[in-house]
């Protein structure tokens, strides 16, 4: 219930895949945290707790200065690594935090949010998740357009992880900014539809994208068991479909059941980049994975808002109305 007193984690927590000192012992430079609210929230109390969550995140990287700072830009990332702290971003775990307000996604961003996935397990009014087994739209809506355009202008990178494959086509046909899958693998390795199939994959390349390699034993091998190679092999076929500048890490520690044998938390991170040495890769590319991707996509994406902030675009003032949703309307009131 966002109580941080109740939660630890200057010191080894067993509980959890996530600590300080495991984050030191694994090498991690760079956190984006989640700000996750369950679909059954959609159409209710959503923003609210969206942004309680992103309270939580905030508050948690203050309590621990020493360690964690709060970081929004490319360049705050680096700067947190010469400063030998953990750079802490946010993500914003679902769509229905907006709950379909271009007014509320830009306060999310104020906010800190830095990704939005534009769906969890759910749809929401304006696109299609990958999991309902039915679309709704058949992809991403007219307004659904416009989110993306908003996300593009405001420098918040557009994350494709549980959206739908109509859905990951569409927004690549849309965004003049890089994209990520903040927690996506292979859908050629393991045909579960979190997953990005390889027509999707060819086209990373052009756009700049990220697909960052998720840890869940499910999506690896579409079993309950998975090992650190099962990793290393998503990784390689990424690296081989789209090229060795569209893969990253998006282990989904604290998010998931399941991990892989290996990997069973954040500081077995090294042993992962020592098999992609033992396969080949050079250090540079070991680089590329580990986070350097991840920068470089953020700052083409930076550029891009930066780009419309010079051409004076201004903020899109596109409205659509949601009979499910218990926000009265404004008349009437």
């Amino acid at each position: 219930m966002n109580r941080l007193e109740n939660v630890t984690l200057d010191k080894n927590n067993p509980k959890f895949h996530t600590d300080i000192p495991r984050l030191k012992q694994g090498g991690v430079g760079a956190q984006f945290w989640s700000a996750y609210v369950s679909c059954r929230n959609q159409f209710k109390n959503a923003v609210r707790l969206f942004a309680e969550q992103i309270d939580v995140i905030h508050r948690m990287v203050d309590k621990y200065p020493e360690d964690f700072v709060l970081v929004t830009t490319a360049e705050g990332i680096k700067d947190a690594h010469k400063n030998k702290k953990i750079a802490s971003l946010i993500g914003v775990e679902g769509g229905h935090a907006m709950d379909s307000s271009l007014d509320t996604l830009r306060m999310l961003y104020d906010m800190g949010g830095r990704y939005m996935t534009l769906t969890h397990s759910c749809h929401t009014p304006w696109v299609d998740s990958c999991t309902p087994p039915k679309p709704e739209h058949n992809g991403l809506t007219e307004f659904g357009k416009t989110v993306v355009k908003e996300m593009n202008r405001l420098g918040m990178f557009i994350d494709l992880s549980h959206v739908s494959h109509k859905s990951m086509r569409d927004v690549l046909d849309v965004t003049k900014a890089p994209v990520i899958f903040s927690h996506s693998s292979a859908f050629a390795l393991c045909n579960n539809t979190r997953n990005v199939p390889d027509d999707v994959l060819k086209r990373l390349p052009s756009n700049g994208a990220v697909v960052m390699v998720n840890f869940y034993n499910d999506y690896l091998t579409c079993s309950k068991e998975a090992s650190l190679t099962d990793v290393a092999d998503h990784i390689d076929h990424i690296k081989n479909v789209a090229s060795i500048d569209n893969v990253g890490l998006g282990g989904d520690y604290d998010g998931v059941p399941r991990v892989p044998k290996g990997l069973e938390d954040v500081s077995k991170y090294p042993k992962l980049l020592e098999e992609l040495l033992r396969r080949g890769y050079s250090e540079e590319d070991v680089s590329k994975v580990v986070g350097k991707n991840l920068i470089t996509a953020m700052e083409k994406m930076e550029k891009v808002a930066l780009d419309q902030k010079d051409q004076n675009i201004q903020p899109f003032d596109d409205y659509i109305y949601v009979n499910k949703t218990c926000r009265p309307a404004y008349y009437g009131l």
